[in-house]
C-alpha cells in the first residue's frame, strides 16, 4: 500500500509490536493502520480490477523450463504432505481452529505467570535476562502470530479470535509495565553490572528491557502512572481513528464537482459520489488533475482537529517522563539519536537537493511546454507532478510495462533471489511441503532458508497473491524470533512476506512490474535479517532493533533490483524463456532515479513535518501553515492554497517522529552497496562480511557500530548526505 504523494516503501511489520517486551503490544503501531472490513474489501475490489483472475496457470509446452522453486511461484498449489501429522496455523496445534485461539491465549498467559514468578524469587545475575527474554518470548510467540492473523487472514472469525487474543496479551503486558519487582530486580542488576561478568550483548539487552519499563512510566508515581496510562489509551484510540480516516476514499457528491462525468469514468462512484482514492491521476487533462487533487486533499476541519488531539497528546506523554519531546523520546536508542541530528541531516540533505531539484523541475516545465503547446505554461504544479515525471520516464526508456513484466514471472523472481543469496551468502531458497492446516490460505507456499554448511536456518511463509481481508500493505512479519536455547541449540525463525501480486491467469503465471520486483527484494532484505541473525536473545533477532537500521538491509536489496548485472541473471519471458536484452536491462535501470532529486526532496519534506509536528509544543501555528512554509523553503513544488495533505499522510501516526528513517536508512545502504558491493553484486566475500559485521547481531550491538565495522569507517551527517548525492549522480542519466 503507497500512501497517497508518498514514494513510500514496503513497510516493515515486524510485529516487533512484541519485540518490546515493555511495550510488548505495540499494537499501536499495528492497529493505527486498521480499516473496516467494508473498506478493505472496497479497496481489494479496486485493487483486482486490471489484476488477473485467479486461475491456475497450467504450465503448457513451451521452450521454457522451470526449477522446482519457480514452478511453486508460478503455478501456486502448495502440496500438503500427507506423511506429517495434520496440525494447526504455523504448526501450532492449539489453532486447528479459530476456538483454538482462547487455548492458546490462556496457555500462554499461565505459562508467562510462572515465569514473572521465577523471576522475582531469582537472585540478580546475568541469568535474569535470560528470563526475561524467556518472558518476552513466550508472550511474542502468541502475540505476534495472532497480530499477523488478525491483519491478513481470510476467516472472520479467526481475525476475531485472534484480535481477542491479542487485546488479552496486550492487557497482560500493560500489568507487567507497572510491575515494580519486575523493575526492580532489573535495575539491582544493571546498577551492579560491573559485578558480573555480562557479555555486550546480555548487557544490551537487559539495558532495553529496563528501558521499556522507563518508557512505560514505571518509575512515575500512582498518580502520575495512571495519568500516563490514561494517554497510552487516548493516543491509541485517537491514532487508530486518524490512520482509518486518512486512509479512506474521499467521497464527493456528484452535484458538487463541475466535472463529475469524467471523473466518475476514473474512480468508483457510489450513492451520487465519487470515491476518490488519490490525489493523482494519469491524465492530460489538467483540470481535471487539478480537480481530482484539490478534492482529495481539501481541508476536513474534525480530521485535522483529530491529528492536532494525536499530537498533543503525544507530548504531554513525553514530557510525564521526563523527555522535552515526543520526538526526542522516540529516537532514544535510534542511529540518528537525537532530533537536533536528523534535522541537520535534512536540513544538509535539503541544501544538496535545491540545484538538482530545480535542473529537474527545468525539464518537466519544458515537456508540459510541449506538450500543451503553451510557452509561457506555469511550472510543474502539485498535480502535474505524477502525470508528467511518469510520461517523461516513458519517453527516455521507451518501455512498456506489459512487456516489461513479461520478463518477471514471478517463479524467476524467486529464482533470481535465490541465485543471489547462494552467491552472497551459500544459502538456497526451498519449497516445502506443508502438513495439513499449517497455511491460512491454498496460495502461500512456505520455504526453507538452507546454509551449505549449517543446514536449516529459518522458514518464510510467502503469502504472495491479493484477496479480500487481507493487507494491502507489502510487509514482513516476525512470527517467532530466533534465540539460543538452554540445551545449547537455537530456536529458528520464522516469518511471513506479505505481497499483494496478481495472480496467475489461465494463460501466464503471475507476471510482475518492476516496481513489484523491487519492493519483492525488499521484503525478502527483511527476511534475509531475520534468517542470517543469530542472537542469543529474540528480543533484538533479526528486524528488532531500531527502525533507521531496520531498513538498511532491505533497502540495500533495492539496489540489486536494480543492477541490470543482477536482472539479467534471472529475467526472462515467460513463453519464450528468452533472457532479458542486455539493452533493456540498462534502460529499465536508468530510469531509477529520474527526478530523484526532486522525489527526494518530498521525503526530505515529509520528514521535517514528522519532527516539527512532534518537536515543541504547542505548535507556532497551524499543521497546515508550518506544512506550507516548510514546502515553500524546501522543495521546487509549491504548495497548493486550499489543501491540507497532512490530513492524508497516516505514517505521522505509524511513524511518530521516525519518518526520516527511510532516508537516513537509504544513505546508509547506498554507502555500503558502493563500497562493498558495486563492483560485483555476487561477491561472496563481502556477503559473508556482511552477514558476519552486520545481520548476524540484530538489534544486539549499538547499529552505528555495526555500519563502521562493515564500512571501516564511522560515518558522519556528511558521510550521509554524500551518499545520497553520489547514489544520485550514478544512477541518474541527467547527472552523467
Amino acid at each position: 500500500m503507497r500512501s497517497f504523494y508518498v514514494s513510500y516503501k514496503p513497510h516493515l511489520y515486524d510485529n516487533s509490536s512484541c519485540n518490546k517486551f515493555g511495550n510488548v503490544f505495540i499494537m499501536r503501531t499495528l492497529l493505527c493502520s486498521r480499516i473496516t472490513s467494508q473498506n478493505r474489501r472496497f479497496a481489494f475490489r479496486q485493487l483486482r480490477r486490471n489484476a488477473l483472475p485467479f486461475t491456475r496457470w497450467r504450465a503448457q509446452r513451451r521452450v521454457t523450463t522451470w526449477s522446482p522453486l519457480a514452478t511453486a511461484f508460478n503455478s501456486p498449489h502448495p502440496r500438503q504432505d500427507r506423511y506429517l501429522r495434520p496440525t494447526g496455523l504455523f504448526g501450532v496445534q492449539e489453532l486447528t481452529n479459530a476456538n483454538g485461539f482462547t487455548e492458546l491465549k490462556n496457555k500462554t498467559l499461565t505459562e508467562g505467570v510462572k515465569i514473572v514468578d521465577q523471576v522475582l524469587k531469582s537472585p540478580p545475575t546475568p541469568r535474569l535476562v535470560g528470563m526475561f527474554d524467556m518472558l518476552s518470548d513466550t508472550l511474542c510467540a502468541t502475540a505476534d502470530l495472532a497480530e499477523f492473523v488478525r491483519l491478513t487472514h481470510p476467516g472472520f472469525r479467526f481475525r476475531c479470535a485472534a484480535e481477542d487474543t491479542s487485546r488479552g496479551i496486550s492487557s497482560y503486558v500493560e500489568e507487567l509495565n507497572t510491575n515494580p519487582g519486575l523493575y526492580n530486580v532489573l535495575g539491582k542488576l544493571l546498577s551492579t553490572a560491573e559485578e558480573h561478568e555480562m557479555d555486550e550483548e546480555t548487557k544490551r539487552v537487559g539495558e532495553l528491557f529496563l528501558f521499556d519499563f522507563e518508557q512505560s512510566g514505571i518509575h512515575l508515581d500512582e498518580e502520575k502512572r495512571r495519568y500516563f496510562v490514561e494517554l497510552q489509551e487516548a493516543i491509541l484510540v485517537i491514532g487508530a481513528q486518524f490512520s482509518q480516516t486518512a486512509s479512506m476514499p474521499v467521497q464527493v457528491p456528484l452535484s458538487d464537482l463541475p466535472m463529475a462525468n469524467e471523473l466518475a469514468r476514473i474512480y468508483p462512484v457510489s450513492d451520487g459520489h465519487v470515491m476518490i482514492e488519490s490525489a493523482f491521476l494519469d491524465s492530460n487533462n489538467e483540470k481535471l488533475r487539478e480537480l481530482a487533487y484539490i478534492s482529495c486533499l481539501k481541508p476536513v476541519d474534525s480530521q485535522l482537529n483529530t491529528l492536532d488531539l494525536l499530537l498533543t497528546a503525544r507530548h504531554q506523554l513525553a514530557q510525564l517522563v521526563d523527555y522535552p519531546t515526543f520526538s526526542h523520546r522516540a529516537l532514544k536508542g535510534t542511529m540518528a539519536k537525537t532530533p537536533e541530528n536528523v534535522m541537520d541531516f535534512l536540513k544538509l540533505a535539503a541544501n544538496m537537493l535545491h540545484k538538482p531539484a530545480k535542473k529537474e523541475m527545468d525539464i518537466l516545465t519544458g515537456l508540459k511546454k510541449s506538450r500543451t503547446n503553451v510557452t509561457n505554461a506555469e511550472q510543474i504544479l502539485p498535480w502535474d507532478l505524477h502525470y508528467y515525471t511518469g510520461l517523461a520516464k516513458f519517453q527516455s526508456a521507451k518501455l512498456n510495462s506489459s512487456s516489461i513484466s513479461a520478463y518477471f514471472p514471478l517463479g524467476a523472481c524467486m529464482e533470481g533471489l535465490d541465485f543471489l543469496f547462494k552467491s552472497l551468502f551459500g544459502i538456497t531458497l526451498e519449497a516445502q511441503d506443508s502438513a495439513e492446516g499449517e497455511l491460512w490460505s491454498p496460495d502461500v507456499q512456505k520455504l526453507g532458508v538452507v546454509h551449505e554448511a549449517e543446514g536449516l536456518l529459518g522458514y518464510i511463509y510467502c503469502d504472495f497473491f491479493g484477496r479480500e481481508e487481507k493487507l494491502l500493505q507489502d510487509s514482513h512479519f516476525t512470527i517467532r524470533g530466533g534465540r539460543l536455547l538452554d540445551d545449547g541449540s537455537y530456536q529458528l525463525p520464522v516469518v511471513v512476506v506479505v505481497c499483494n501480486f496478481p495472480s496467475p491467469s489461465v494463460s501466464s503465471p503471475p507476471l510482475l512490474s518492476h516496481n513489484m520486483v523491487e519492493n519483492l527484494f525488499h521484503e525478502m532484505g527483511h527476511a534475509m535479517h531475520s534468517m542470517l541473525a543469530r542472537t542469543q536473545y529474540q528480543h533484538v533477532t533479526g528486524t528488532r532493533c531500531s527502525t533507521d537500521f531496520a531498513e538498511v538491509p532491505s533497502v540495500l536489496m533495492e539496489f540489486f533490483a536494480w543492477d541490470p548485472r543482477v536482472l539479467t541473471t534471472f529475467a526472462r519471458h515467460y513463453k519464450t524463456g528468452q533472457s532479458l536484452p542486455d539493452e533493456m536491462a540498462v534502460r529499465l535501470c536508468q530510469g531509477r532515479s529520474m527526478f530523484g532529486a526532486m522525489e527526494m526532496q518530498r521525503q526530505v519534506l515529509y520528514a521535517m513535518i514528522d519532527q516539527i509536528y512532534h518537536g515543541m509544543h504547542p505548535l507556532s501555528r497551524s499543521t497546515t501553515d508550518i506544512l506550507a512554509q516548510v514546502q515553500e523553503q524546501y522543495t521546487v513544488i509549491p504548495h497548493a492554497p486550499g489543501t491540507a495533505w497532512q490530513q492524508r499522510f497516516s505514517h505521522l501516526n505509524g511513524y511518530g517522529a521516525k519518518y526520516y528513517s527511510y532516508l537516513w536508512s537509504r544513505a546508509v545502504a547506498s554507502r555500503i552497496w558502493h563500497q562493498c558491493f558495486a563492483e560485483d553484486p555476487f561477491s561472496r566475500k563481502m556477503g559473508d562480511r556482511y552477514r558476519r559485521t552486520m545481520l548476524a547481531y540484530g538489534g544486539g550491538r549499538d547499529p552505528n557500530c555495526l555500519v563502521e565495522d562493515m564500512l571501516e569507517k564511522k560515518l558522519t551527517t556528511s558521510d550521509l548526505v554524500q551518499s545520497l548525492w553520489e547514489d544520485l549522480k550514478a544512477s541518474n542519466p541527467f547527472y552523467q
